[in-house]
């Protein structure tokens, strides 16, 4: 099957063609004729599979009709409105806008936290049929009046599980309240949940189930391994193995953004070209370390799960798992930065005795066993062969966890996701981190619970500098401090003056 059997007009189908695609994806071969006849859809794929084509051709195809040349903001309404999660997902979903319509003479903008308002007023006042943006960002524009959803034709809501984790649902339900109630509505995830499914039945219509694989199936081009390793060696284990690979690139996931930027300072003094994305880093920061990271100057991206969904790189070959995920369906979001498109992919995870639970979680999910390899010289803790180890006995079991969209709703205007960033450009790290937190907050319970973790220098451990084991002391040498210099010392008391007022009322 070509593109030209599924209905499309012969100017996307020169924009696909000017592209490279010559073929569908099973989700472009479902959803594209589905959404032409004007159907919801409620639609799931592994990521990577090429979803925003399935959704964005159908989507250019129903509002090509009211293209025209003029140049009056008037006769350019906003007809079709696609919401994403995070920045970088917004900006790849433009990409893929910009790249299709390219024939049309279609308007459209991204707009998204970070950056400056008024750019994106002036732009939006000027008349925009495709408007992608992150819910923050675009409830400000609606407050601020730059932008008019009365003649919203389609609504997207893509990577939905996202939105849900993020705390976007109160955004969404106020952005729900202001479209026309006749309207096409798409929803996108590449998992699904019983939330997802509360989610779209509250704002889709009789919609079409579009599913090409069983849920939350990983990629069969993605070879799996995992390396068993002591917490404190974790970051050497890395470094060698990127070692022994050196003209390969590799996306680093970590759980917070503490150690996203030690870790990938600690590359870098280890002579391997890295650099960190995270939710503090200004959206400037972000772009230029993202671009870098494509175009091959930089080899190793360590990134937050935040800061990396969305994440649209040909080819990756790498995709490691520095600290698991605390939830199985992200480690699918993970791993599916590679092995896109049908190219092959690796995904390897550095597991820790205290993180069995959740790779047996993660095991649970994807439905099968993966593969454990041990680097010689980076031995894991003893515990870690352990059935049902210190590290797991007693911890609750992921139904009996609480999961973040539990938890109570903020009110409208304060989602823990959103980008809210109003007039003068501000870093929107405090909006990031809300998300972050969701997942990092467990981590740092856990991280205290467990005692030193090597990554997280809980014990005070130098993480820019190698890791050296202790050396054994001398025969008759004990581990106390040595005595602080004459001049820092505390007067010492006698014991008897510190303990004579024991006795008195």
């Amino acid at each position: 099957m070509s593109f030209a059997d599924l209905g499309l007009i012969p100017e996307l189908l020169q924009a696909v063609t000017d592209a490279g695609y010559t073929e569908p994806t099973p989700i472009q071969r479902q959803a594209i004729p589905t959404v032409i006849a004007g159907l919801d859809v409620l639609g799931g794929a592994q990521t990577g599979t090429g979803k925003t084509a399935g959704f964005t051709l159908p989507l250019l195809q129903r509002i090509a009709r009211h293209a025209n040349t003029s140049t009056s903001p008037a006769r350019h309404q906003t007809r079709a409105l696609i919401l994403a999660p995070t920045r970088e997902l917004a900006m790849q979903v433009f990409e893929s806008v910009k790249t299709y319509s390219k024939h049309l003479p279609l308007r459209s903008v991204c707009v998204y936290g970070g950056v400056d308002i008024r750019p994106q007023q002036a732009e939006l006042r000027r008349g925009i049929e495709v408007v992608i943006a992150t819910p923050g960002r675009l409830l400000d524009h609606i407050e601020q009046k730059s932008i008019n959803l009365s003649q919203v034709e389609v609504l997207v809501l893509d990577e939905a599980d996202r939105m849900l984790d993020m705390g976007f649902i109160p955004d969404i339900k106020r952005i729900l309240a202001l479209l026309p109630a006749q309207r096409q509505s798409l929803l996108f995830s590449a998992t699904f949940s019983e939330e997802i499914k509360r989610l779209a039945d509250q704002m889709l219509k009789n919609p079409q189930l579009i599913e090409v694989a069983r849920r939350n199936m990983v990629s069969e081009t993605i070879t799996h391994v995992v390396h068993p390793v002591s917490s404190g060696m974790k970051r050497n284990l890395l470094a060698h193995l990127l070692r022994h690979k050196p003209d390969t690139q590799a996306l680093v996931f970590v759980d917070t953004k503490l150690v996203c930027s030690r870790l990938a300072h600690f590359l870098e003094r280890s002579g391997i070209s890295a650099d960190a994305i995270h939710g503090d880093k200004g959206q400037q920061q972000r772009t230029e370390t993202l671009e870098a990271f494509k175009s091959g100057k930089l080899r190793v991206l360590v990134a937050t799960d935040v800061a990396a969904r969305g994440l649209d790189i040909d080819e990756l070959p790498f995709v490691i798992n520095f600290e698991l995920p605390h939830t199985a369906e992200d480690y699918v979001h993970r791993i599916g930065r590679t092995g896109r498109a049908g190219h092959h992919g690796n995904a390897i995870s550095l597991v820790s005795a205290e993180e069995k639970h959740w790779l047996a979680e993660i095991q649970k999910l994807i439905k099968f066993e993966i593969p454990q390899e041990q680097v010689p010289g980076f031995d894991p803790e003893p515990e870690f062969f352990e059935a049902g180890s210190r590290a797991t006995r007693g911890r609750r079991s992921s139904a009996e966890t609480p999961r973040s969209s539990d938890s109570p709703a903020r009110a409208p205007g304060r989602s823990q996701g959103a980008e809210r960033t109003r007039g003068e450009a501000r870093p929107d790290s405090r909006n990031d981190a809300r998300a972050e937190a969701r997942s990092g907050a467990r981590s740092g319970a856990r991280g205290a619970a467990r005692g030193n973790r090597g990554s997280v220098a809980a014990d005070g451990f130098d993480f820019s500098k190698p890791y050296e084991p202790k050396a054994a002391l001398p025969a008759g040498e004990t581990g106390a401090s040595p005595a602080a210099p004459e001049g820092l010392r505390r007067p010492q008391r006698p014991i008897a003056v510190l303990l004579g007022g024991l006795g008195r009322k």
